[in-house]
């Protein structure tokens, strides 16, 4: 990960930066993805001397989750001061909390004036990748028919690109408009409108309380109560702003304490948590101050452990469904009409549109690509039972495959960002093996198995494992969350260990 100087990068920079390598690499590299992810994959490989880079988006446009997800009130519940990569700092966010917007705006800008829009093609979508064991290369099918072929394949996806909706019975007789929140219809007004909203996940409690005030009446189908503590957000006033860009220093002294505390976060957790009754306490207050009826607030408790779940910050959440004009419904939605939705206590409920806050299909990482590696072995054959994956970015038999945001690598607290930049880091490393021994490499089993043993032992004792959530697989396998600090995993993924894989396609001259 050549180039890293952020003062957070990362515990793997203790023992001094890497100095970009002067030698043109010949390797080739296709990326899918053109978000925070794969962007940051192909200015380090670039930066390490890799010149043959194409980065592959599906979409029009670059920016991944803050490119589609638009929908009123969107932005991050990561401090900004977090939220932007190493090798680019942004010292003058306008809220201590980023909006959609804004981040979208810096992911583009950065890379226009880096020069990686030039290694884009966006419009551009992935139907399958087929190693080639002759030709020791990846075979890269677009949904147009074209074949590409490189060295190494990068996937950058992440977990968060395809939006869940429920299979409801009668979804499609629904006489009104009906989308998910990733996929905001901005075209459809509300106001005046009696809208249904089924969900009440991240994007829920940010959407619905700016459009409860425009909409005639809404309605929250919630399935199970979030806990949702204060967001310390504020504006940045001007003066902060020319402060933290003339003394990046101080922003940068800044970024190391939120760093810190975010890593506490993390521990909370897991069996070390040690932020959970604070975090706990600090619900319960909020809770009680902003909802003043009984009923109400005991609809709005949760039953599971606080962390099983996302924890959700708003400062407005719990006031919206204290309006005259919201209502709460905690019975299960049994099917959707053409007027409405209908509850497992028999009640229809008659709506002119149905929005979903139902999240994303985290655990079906890379779908629906077709990915085939040696012996034209599927993905989805290989995670059978559940995605898995040493330090969540290589598969046995699939050479020179790599995943970024890939299984086991999602965070409860802190900013995914750093876990990204190590794991570009962790392929550079990898690139530059390839060259060295003029080979491909592909993860040896045992030290994969060795590995996720390892973090499903440990998830078994987090609070993951106490409750049902999107974290989790219907068998009950944690495929989406990695159990330990970010600090950590950027120390593992920073000592690349070539005894962790074998070599393909070697010669004696080259093993």
């Amino acid at each position: 990960m050549a180039g890293i100087m952020d003062p957070l990068a990362v515990v793997r920079w203790r023992r001094g930066p890497r100095v970009p390598t002067l030698v043109t690499m010949q390797t080739s590299v296709i990326i899918i993805g053109a978000g925070f992810g794969g962007l940051a994959t192909a200015h380090h490989l670039r930066e390490a001397g890799v010149r043959d880079i194409t980065v592959l988006e599906k979409a029009d446009d670059i920016g991944g989750v803050w490119r589609d997800n638009t929908y009123p009130g969107a932005a991050c519940d990561v401090p900004s001061s977090l939220y932007s990569w190493s090798f680019a700092p942004k010292h003058d966010w306008t809220h201590r909390y980023a909006r959609q917007p804004e981040i979208h705006a810096y992911i583009r800008e950065q890379a226009a004036d880096s020069g990686l829009l030039d290694l884009v093609r966006t419009g551009t979508e992935v139907a399958r990748a087929t190693w080639d064991e002759r030709a020791r290369r990846w075979t890269v099918v677009l949904t147009t028919g074209e074949e590409l072929t490189a060295d190494v394949l990068v996937s950058a996806v992440g977990q968060l690109s395809r939006p869940a909706v429920p299979a409801i019975p009668g979804l499609l007789d629904f006489e009104g408009p009906a989308f998910h929140s990733a996929a905001w219809d901005h075209d459809v007004p509300l106001a005046g409108k009696r809208v249904g909203v089924i969900g009440t996940g991240a994007s829920a409690i940010q959407f619905v309380p700016e459009i409860a005030p425009e909409a005639g009446h809404v309605t929250v189908f919630q399935r199970s109560a979030p806990y949702v503590v204060p967001k310390p957000d504020r504006t940045y006033a001007a003066w902060e702003k020319r402060l933290f860009v003339r003394r990046p220093r101080l922003h940068d002294v800044a970024r190391r304490g939120v760093f810190h505390l975010s890593e506490q976060l993390n521990k909370t957790l897991d069996s070390d948590g040690r932020l959970v009754g604070v975090l706990h306490k600090a619900w319960q207050l909020h809770l009680r101050h902003q909802i003043k009826d009984p009923a109400l607030r005991a609809k709005l408790v949760p039953n599971y452990p606080l962390g099983c779940k996302r924890l959700l910050f708003s400062n407005n959440w719990y006031p919206t469904l204290a309006r005259p004009d919201v209502d709460v419904v905690t019975h299960g939605v049994t099917e959707v009409g053409p007027t409405g939705v209908r509850t497992d206590d028999g009640q229809l409920h008659d709506l002119d549109v149905i929005i979903f806050g139902t999240g994303f299909a985290a655990t079906e990482f890379l779908a629906p690509m077709d990915i085939r590696g040696e012996g034209g072995r599927a993905l989805t054959d290989a995670w059978d039972g559940g995605a898995r994956a040493h330090l969540g970015i290589t598969v046995p038999d699939f050479p020179s495959f790599f995943i970024l945001y890939g299984p086991n690598t999602n965070l409860g607290g802190s900013s995914i960002i750093g876990m990204l930049e190590a794991q570009a880091g962790y392929i550079v490393d990898a690139v530059r093996e390839t060259e060295r021994r003029g080979a491909a490499l592909a993860v040896r089993p045992d030290r994969a198995a060795a590995y996720d043993e390892e973090v499903q032992r440990r998830l078994g004792d987090s609070v993951w494992s106490s409750c049902t959530s999107w974290y989790r697989e219907p068998s009950g396998r944690i495929t989406t969350n990695w159990p330990g600090t970010v600090a950590e995993y950027q120390e593992r993924t920073g000592r690349f260990d070539p005894s962790d894989f074998e070599l393909v396609g070697a010669t004696e001259a080259t093993r």
